[in-house]
């Protein structure tokens, strides 16, 4: 997979603003938000974009949805909500393509997104 600016953050070559981090999962918040609340959740594993996936994966895509939660509930928004998406591809909205779950919250979100 070609090196991505992800690659350089998760080897700590670039600065980011690191929220949570286990053995899978590093999230930091976006540089450019688009809430009051908008955190990127990345696996330590390098998969360009979620038609990349394979079943084998699927463990490591269920921890990114699960550490999007802890983290919810952990900085006290999760009962009054908040969005967890990902973008596939150009079209899609992916720009960096090392797959990441964006975090939203903070205000009211509309549908549709965008």
């Amino acid at each position: 997979m070609p090196e991505t600016i992800f690659s350089r953050i998760l080897r700590r070559e670039i600065p980011a603003d690191i929220v949570f981090e286990d053995e899978h999962v590093l999230a930091f918040r976006d540089l450019h938000p688009q809430a009051p609340v908008h955190v990127l959740f990345i696996p330590k594993q390098p998969i360009a974009t979620l038609n990349d996936a394979t079943p084998a994966q699927a463990e490591l895509l269920g921890r990114l949805l699960l550490a999007a939660a802890a983290y919810a509930k952990a900085q006290g928004f999760a009962e009054d909500g908040y969005r967890v998406l990902m973008n596939c591809n150009r079209d899609g909205g992916q720009t960096v393509f090392h797959i990441h779950l964006h975090l939203l919250a903070g205000r009211p979100l509309t549908w549709p997104p965008g």
